[in-house]
């Protein structure tokens, strides 16, 4: 039997793999499991996306490979929502590429620019498609901690010189997975900046741009001066329309390395159904009816999260983006034994920052993916174990 190769015996190890089966046995014996741990939303999708979707669906065209062009409509809805949300103008064929989700274009992006010998710029904890993507294209991933005393932010001017000389991409990702925390202008032009300077591409992930809170609109990395030459953009409809499953986002930016990433896409997929591109561009289309109100439950549930959380003793932050609480854990007990603790003991699923790079060790994650009644009562369960 053939071996794999070494990067594959290279990927960690999920910490909390027996999760799954310890929740199915839990729930075979009945007990009550509030998961809190993936980012998967317990809400629908806009009503528009799903008639848009089921209106598609029996039109034979659509059932046609859509390769790397994709319904040319929905870029040029994506390149309009870029102008009204951002101030940014793009070309919708050159400067924009629909994908199968924004996961598969960010893992797919370091085939285009990384390889044995380079090194890229990894956030951690972090998205796991950074570190996977860098190991894939056989490249080495640069873990940098995102600690409390940065503000969570990657501290551009620590990155060791022989490091920044061989790196081919920087991976920045705010809103942030898992901390919730933002970039204030200033750095996000820093980065820039670092980028052209060690012609590294920046791979901006901007999954949670709508999930803005108090007033608080996350920005697009394209509205930094400088950043056309060296950024590309992940968004996606996941987590903004509720659609996780849908697997539809898109990137956009520095024309050269759309280009780049598209080739790529060439020889792994063959674009997404283009009944999804319909529902996608449907959801968009109810932007201004409909986001606004998904918003504020996600509100509503930060609030009534953070203030039981708070009840039972843990220390939390509100955070002004994304679906996630990030707190310590008390006690300094490893987060993955709190973790399996609370699932075991009071059957709750939380998110042990371990989980997501070493880095995250000593935090949980909390994600925003019950009602506030169900996100009250994990909380009071979670006050029995501490």
């Amino acid at each position: 039997m053939p071996t794999v190769h070494s990067r594959f015996t290279g990927f960690p190890e999920y910490p909390l793999a027996e999760v799954p089966r310890i929740r199915r046995e839990l729930r075979a014996k009945g007990v009550d499991v509030i998961d809190l741990g993936a980012g998967d939303a317990d809400l629908a999708p806009p009503p528009a996306a799903v008639a848009g979707l089921k209106a598609a669906a029996d039109d034979p065209a659509m059932s046609r490979y859509g390769f790397q062009l994709g319904l040319v409509e929905l870029r040029q809805g994506l390149a309009g929502f870029m102008a009204r949300r951002f101030g940014v103008d793009v070309d919708p064929m050159t400067e924009l590429l629909p994908l199968v989700g924004s996961k598969e274009g960010i893992a797919h992006l370091a085939f285009a620019y990384a390889g044995p010998g380079d090194r890229t710029i990894v956030p951690d904890p972090g998205y796991q498609p950074y570190r996977g993507g860098t190991l894939l294209a056989g490249a080495e991933p640069f873990m940098v901690p995102l600690r409390p005393e940065h503000g969570f932010l990657v501290p551009l001017d620590e990155i060791p010189a022989d490091v920044a000389a061989r790196s081919r991409l920087l991976y920045l990702n705010y809103p942030n997975n898992p901390t919730a925390a933002t970039a204030p202008p200033e750095y996000l032009e820093r980065a820039v900046t670092w980028c052209r300077e060690h012609d590294t591409v920046l791979c901006y992930d901007n999954a949670y741009s709508e999930l803005g809170f108090d007033g608080y609109s996350p920005p697009s990395i394209l509205q930094i001066e400088g950043a056309r030459d060296v950024a590309i953009e992940f968004f996606s409809f996941s987590k903004t329309y509720n659609m996780t499953g849908w697997r539809i986002g898109w990137a956009v930016g520095n024309r050269e390395i759309i280009a780049a990433l598209q080739r790529i896409k060439t020889f792994t997929d063959t674009g997404q159904f283009m009944a999804v591109q319909a529902g996608a561009l449907a959801a968009l289309e109810a932007y201004e009816t409909w986001v606004p109100q998904n918003i504020e439950t996600f509100r509503r549930r930060r609030d009534a999260a953070a203030a039981a959380l708070r009840d039972a003793g843990f220390q939390v932050e509100l955070p002004r983006a994304t679906m996630y609480l990030w707190f310590p854990v008390p006690g300094g007990e490893p987060s993955e034994a709190f973790a399996l603790r609370a699932l075991r003991e009071e059957g709750v699923v939380v998110m042990p920052g371990a989980a997501l790079g070493a880095g995250g060790e000593g935090f949980l994650r909390v994600a925003l993916t019950a009602s506030e009644a169900r996100l009250r009562e994990a909380a009071a369960r979670l006050a029995r174990i501490l």
